[in-house]
């Protein structure tokens, strides 16, 4: 099983969705968004669609570490952090 196609759902006013599906017709949802940053993590997304397609998404951790390595699941946690004096 491989992953065939990635397809990013924008729900206004701050929601995203991720459709994942493969090429032995299964699909899954998830919700890649960081709050205020749709278009960063929709652009994150499309960055890593080239990498994502045609790998096998039984890998979770694998494809995880690939891409909190590559510094994008990284960067938008960095997004998250709330940071006080």
């Amino acid at each position: 099983m491989k992953i065939a196609k990635l397809e990013l759902f924008r729900v206004a006013p701050r929601w995203q969705f991720l459709k994942i599906e493969t090429d032995e017709g299964l699909s899954g949802w998830g919700e890649p968004i960081v709050e205020g940053r749709a278009e960063t993590t929709a652009a994150a997304v499309e960055e890593l669609s080239d990498y994502l397609i045609g790998k096998d998404p039984r890998n979770i951790e694998d494809l995880f570490q690939v891409m909190y390595r590559g510094g994008f699941i990284a960067g938008a946690r960095a997004q998250q952090c709330d940071i006080r004096h």
